[in-house]
């Protein structure tokens, strides 16, 4: 494996891990104000405020505990927040269905000092000598309607090289099903199906936004079912050294039910690599067999395209059997070396008219008027 993979798991775990329990050069103010300007369990921002310290400042060491200890069955008038001091966070968590309106923000501001991490992987085995599989490796499994995330790490670095000859190698960072799902300036850091923007069923086109936030993998690193609008975000490819063939991976794999109307969208974002020029494609339509009609839609309009995407062959099939032609792929006033058109046919281009039906609003706002962005 080249060696951004493993260094980028010895950054995760000492850049947020030294502020845990000692002090480091600078962080005297975040010593003193480990929860910044979020207040603290002795004056709290609201009485439904909790604060989370692995060093012990606050009312939970662990996020998970934080959730566990909010009440069931909240509405939109009585959602609780958590804030999380810096720190690593080494915990699965999950938020049910049943604590929907959940606040997790990260204290200091900079997604980097808060971070969530777990190593687990499709192929890791329970104690029954069954496998978790992909939703089951989730660092994070966000379930609860309105969710959102703030300043936040999520990541999961769990890595092929130390585990050679496994197959179930989809380690999962957030899988996020939730309507009104969003996460503002968020880091999502993994490999292989790193962001799961999902919904908990066929009947639910749950509604999803990230705004500037960071997601990083390789192998369909955003994928899922949802419709979701990515806004101003940096998408990076990573390079694979064991991997000699190209495409070494996909940015996104949609698997959009063919009965909801909008996808993914990628607005306003850059496409960032690691990889070799020309390494990935953008996307690949992934039809599951839980649902054999899905109709997987991407829309990637006014980003830059970084030259480690395949200018002249951005899409590619997962199966033969659903060509990608036949989806709703699509693109609009895409810029950079990536998004050069030298083959029409395989750049399916939306007219200015078409376009003005690829609106963060157009997939977002429903009848309640939803603007996350704001």
């Amino acid at each position: 494996m080249p060696p951004a993979i493993p260094s980028r798991r010895a950054v995760l775990l000492a850049s947020a891990g030294a502020l845990l329990g000692a002090a480091v050069p600078g962080s005297a103010h975040a010593a003193r104000a480990p929860f910044g300007k979020y207040g603290t369990p002795a004056a709290r921002l609201t009485s439904r405020t909790l604060y989370v310290d692995a060093a012990g400042r606050g009312d939970h060491t662990t996020v998970q505990a934080a959730v566990s200890a909010t009440p069931t069955g909240a509405t939109a008038t009585t959602g609780w927040t958590l804030v999380l001091a810096a720190g690593t966070y080494r915990e699965t968590v999950t938020v049910p269905a049943s604590r929907p309106y959940l606040t997790v923000v990260g204290a200091t501001g900079n997604a980097r000092d808060v971070v969530i991490v777990y190593g687990n992987a499709a192929g890791t085995p329970r104690p029954d000598g069954t496998v978790l599989g992909t939703t089951g490796s989730a660092t994070a499994t966000l379930a609860g309607a309105g969710f959102t995330a703030r300043d936040l790490t999520f990541a999961n670095d769990w890595l092929r090289a130390d585990h050679p000859g496994w197959t179930g190698t989809q380690a999962v960072a957030v899988k996020a099903t939730g309507d009104r799902s969003s996460f503002l300036r968020c880091r999502f850091l993994g490999h292989q199906d790193t962001l799961y923007a999902d919904s908990p069923s066929l009947a639910v086109f749950a509604r999803q936004y990230y705004g500037k936030c960071y997601v990083e993998g390789d192998v369909d690193f955003v994928f899922g079912r949802a419709t979701a609008v990515f806004d101003r975000c940096e998408l990076r490819t990573l390079a694979r050294t064991d991997l000699a063939s190209t495409p070494q991976g996909f940015v996104f794999a949609p698997s959009t039910a063919r009965a909801n109307p909008r996808g993914f969208l990628a607005r306003q974002c850059t496409f960032t690599s690691t990889a070799p020029a020309g390494a990935y494609c953008l996307a690949r339509p992934w039809v599951p067999g839980s649902d054999p009609t899905a109709w997987p839609m991407l829309t990637v309009r006014q980003s830059v395209i970084g030259a480690g995407i395949d200018a002249a062959a951005p899409y590619a099939n997962m199966s033969a059997t659903y060509p990608w032609q036949s989806q709703r792929f699509a693109e609009y006033a895409n810029t950079g070396p990536g998004a050069v058109v030298t083959v029409p046919a395989a750049r399916p281009q939306l007219t200015e008219e078409q376009a003005a039906a690829h609106t963060r609003e157009a997939y977002l706002l429903g009848g309640d008027n939803w603007q996350p962005w704001l």
